[in-house]
């Protein structure tokens, strides 16, 4: 491979991720240049910490923290931009468009934040940007969805779309421990940063979402506006409830067009053993779909990581020297001005489904008539009940949980509502979809 031609690339941003990307490059140089027809040379490396340790030395004269050097060099024809930052990357991005730099980047809240501006001003200079990294890790799911579907209706998507939120559910059903336990071996493991909040509330895998149901139906949503519910405040209890009716409580995000629009949420849901999803344990991520040609699809892999990621990557950045991305930015038009978009969003309060319900009752008669007696008049029927015998120190309140048929999620709320009001329901109620 010698007398191949030569493709200079650069990473921008030397954490995790660009270790790994860099990695690859150097130790896998054959194999890449094979796929992307020339031979890949990595430029530079840029980064604002030039002491920090890395997890892959790279060696000498690559490591700088002169973008400008990038910018500024004609032959670097591809950028990876891997900065955590997305006000930061919005900035490097622009700059590395200006100058005429296709880019790849790993950043899903540069996109939901800066996507419009970003993409149009790649289109006006004739660049691209490609994003598979920034989804689901490893997981090819902007391929599948914008190549390998394109003759699909997408009807609905279901996605485990954050391994460090199921790892810690699957560590409380595996081990039978509590979330914090759960969290802190997260943590350990490097799955959880210090501040989990972006993970386990849920704002993680909303940004994704936003942006599959973008790729998938051409909504144009805000992230912040899909309703959501971390798993922050699963307890043990309900994951050994689920589990005695034969259900593992995943973190899953839903896009299901129906005639009303389309429906979008985030939630802890029960989802049925035995089934695909709740088959998904540990880090891992998958995203279930089904079109209306193909049928159902599945794909399943770690969706997050140094080395999953930085997968996704050098695929992009292969795209992108060979000229496949820029043919499919040019044509796909995601994220411009001027595109109405096709669907519209269905209200929370009309979303269907079934329910898992546990309160916390007085032990005594008549609280069971009571509680059904509220169901019953906002229309909700009862699949099956759980009360097992209360404690000794129990202090006469016993746990009460319930599964209904499907009904609304404006219908439940409601019931739920009234029935934190009776004098026998004690607080922290708590209120779960069910996937069958």
């Amino acid at each position: 491979m010698a007398n191949m031609e030569v493709a200079k690339v650069a990473i921008v941003g030397y954490g995790a991720v660009g270790a790994g990307v860099a990695r690859l490059l150097l130790n896998r140089a054959d194999r890449i240049a094979r796929f992307a027809g020339k031979r890949v040379e990595l430029a530079r490396v840029v980064d604002i910490d030039l002491k920090r340790p890395r997890s892959f030395a790279l060696p000498p004269g690559l490591l700088t923290d002169d973008l400008d050097s990038v910018i500024a060099d004609p032959e670097i024809a591809a950028v990876m931009e891997l900065v955590n930052d997305a006000v930061a990357a919005r900035s490097i991005v622009l700059d590395l468009l200006e100058s005429g730099k296709n880019v790849v980047t790993a950043n899903k809240t540069l996109l939901v934040e800066h996507g419009r501006e970003l993409f149009e001003r790649a289109r006006k200079l004739g660049r691209s940007i490609a994003f598979e990294a920034a989804l689901a890790g490893g997981i090819p799911i902007v391929a599948a969805i914008t190549e390998c579907l394109a003759a699909n209706q997408i009807e609905s998507l279901h996605g485990i779309l954050n391994g460090t939120s199921n790892f810690i559910l699957t560590q409380m059903e595996e081990n039978d421990c509590e979330y914090s336990v759960a969290l802190a071996e997260a943590q350990q493991c490097g799955y959880a940063e210090a501040n989990p909040e972006p993970d386990t509330g849920g704002g993680d895998t909303a940004q994704k979402l936003a942006i599959l149901a973008h790729l998938a139906f051409g909504a144009r949503v805000d992230w912040r506006d899909i309703p959501r519910v971390g798993i922050n405040n699963v307890e043990i209890d309900d994951v050994r409830y689920a589990r005695e009716l034969g259900y593992s409580i995943k973190p899953l995000a839903v896009a299901e067009l129906v005639p009303e629009g389309l429906e979008l949420h985030v939630s802890p849901m029960l989802i049925r053993h035995g089934t695909p999803l709740a088959e998904v344990r540990g880090a891992y991520n998958a995203v279930r779909i089904i079109g209306d040609a193909v049928g159902r699809i599945f794909l399943h892999g770690l969706g997050a990581g140094q080395m999953p990621t930085a997968s996704a990557v050098i695929s992009d950045l292969i795209d992108s020297i060979l000229g496949r991305s820029a043919i499919s930015f040019r044509t796909s038009n995601f994220w411009a001005s001027d595109q109405q978009a096709p669907v519209t969003l269905r209200s929370p309060d009309n979303m269907p489904s079934r329910f898992y319900l546990r309160l916390n009752v007085e032990d005594r008669p008549n609280v069971m008539a009571e509680i059904t007696g509220i169901l019953g008049r906002h229309g909700i029927s009862i699949a099956s009940v759980i009360q097992h015998e209360s404690e000794e120190d129990a202090a006469n309140v016993v746990p009460l949980v319930i599964m209904t048929h499907t009904t609304s999620e404006g219908d439940v709320a409601d019931a739920m509502k009234s029935i934190g009001q009776l004098s026998c329901v004690y607080p922290d109620s708590v209120r779960m979809r069910v996937r069958d």
